[in-house]
This record gives C-alpha cells, sequence and structure tokens, in this order.
C-alpha cells in the first residue's frame, strides 16, 4: 500500500492555510502538554517516566518536518516564557528556562530534533509500512535519549553506569511500547485512508 510521498497531515488537509497551520501547531503543543503532565517520578532519577515521548513520535510522524518541528518549538517556547508545559520532575519547575539548561533539559532538546527527523522521514513514506515506520520511531527514541543521556552526565558530572542506570534503563519498556504502538496504528490509518481515496 503506499498512496503518496507527504505526511499524513498534508495527504488529509492538503490545501491548508495559514490560519489552519497555526490550529495545528496550538493543537499539537496542547497535545504534547497534557501527554507530558502524565508524569510518573522514577526513584533515584530527575527524569520522569512521562506520555511526552509518545507526544513526540505521534506528531512528528502525522505532522512532518516543518510543522512538527515548529509545533514541538512553539511547546518548548511556551515552556521557557512560564507556561506549566513540561512535565514534573523532580526538583525542576514545570516552566522556565533552567528547565532547558537543567539535568533532564537533553531530552526535550532531543524530542525537538526527533520530531524533525520523524517528520522527514514521514514525508518519505516512512510512516505508511510497519517495516520503516518501526526502525524510524527507534531512530526517534535514539535521538531522544542520546541527547538526553549526554546532557544528563554532563550536568550532573555521573558515570555512564550511573547515567544509563538512571536515564535509560527503567523507560526501555515503555518507550518499546510506545513505538510498537505507533508503528502499528499508523499504516492502519494509512490503509483507512487509502481505502477512501481509492473509491
Amino acid at each position: 500500500m503506499s498512496i503518496s510521498t507527504g505526511s499524513l497531515r498534508a495527504t488529509v488537509f492538503p490545501r491548508s492555510t495559514a490560519l489552519t497551520h497555526a490550529t495545528f501547531i496550538v493543537g499539537g503543543t496542547l497535545f504534547i502538554a497534557a501527554l507530558a503532565q502524565i508524569a510518573v517520578p522514577v526513584p533515584g532519577s530527575p527524569v520522569p517516566v512521562t506520555g511526552q515521548t509518545l507526544a513526540v513520535y505521534l506528531i512528528g510522524t502525522t505532522y512532518g518536518a516543518r510543522l512538527g518541528f515548529a509545533t514541538f518549538a512553539t511547546y518548548l517556547l511556551a515552556g521557557v516564557a512560564g507556561a506549566p508545559v513540561f512535565a514534573a520532575a523532580t526538583g525542576a519547575a514545570s516552566h522556565g528556562i533552567a528547565r532547558l539548561t537543567g539535568a533532564t533539559g537533553g531530552y526535550l532538546i532531543g524530542m525537538l530534533v526527533a520530531t524533525f527527523i520523524l517528520g522527514a522521514l514521514a514525508d518519505r513514506k516512512a510512516d505508511q509500512k510497519f517495516k520503516t515506520s518501526f526502525p524510524a520511531l527507534t531512530l526517534g527514541s535514539a535521538i531522544v535519549f542520546g541527547f538526553g543521556l549526554i546532557w544528563l552526565k554532563t550536568s550532573l558530572d555521573l558515570s555512564w553506569a550511573a547515567t544509563i542506570s538512571a536515564g535509560l534503563t527503567p523507560f526501555i519498556f515503555g518507550e518499546l511500547l510506545k513505538i510498537a504502538i505507533t508503528a502499528t496504528s499508523l499504516p492502519l490509518i494509512w490503509r483507512k485512508i487509502s481505502q477512501k481515496l481509492n473509491r
């Protein structure tokens, strides 16, 4: 099954205007903020388990590179400006520039980069089949945790063993589950859209 080059959003709304783009950005920002509030503290780690990476996977793959990047950048700017949109983390505020420069800031920067990369891959149909969607999403997760772990280690002057224990190990199962859900659901959505377009 193949439809066309372009994101899910571009396929469903091919003639989007500046107003619809703004609506998507605002809606996407609120969606990311809502999933970020699903936060469970991890004992001994400043990094909580959140729904935020699921939002990144969904926004990146459905919005495409440019709109996905703009949406997550808007989310970050809203948080820096004072909106309480960031996930609750041990010893960290839910807003402000200190959250970006603090120990968990690397994860947020990684999410920004991952949103763009996932969007670029989706623009090239990577999200339309499981065999391409799963590795693309795995790459996105690797980007998030790559930035996050390096930042965490540097900020807290941890050993690599301690960094991985605090910033990666508790999240592996959850990330695999999020990736599996996204990689499975997107091809099903594309299949439904293809059936409607081909009628």
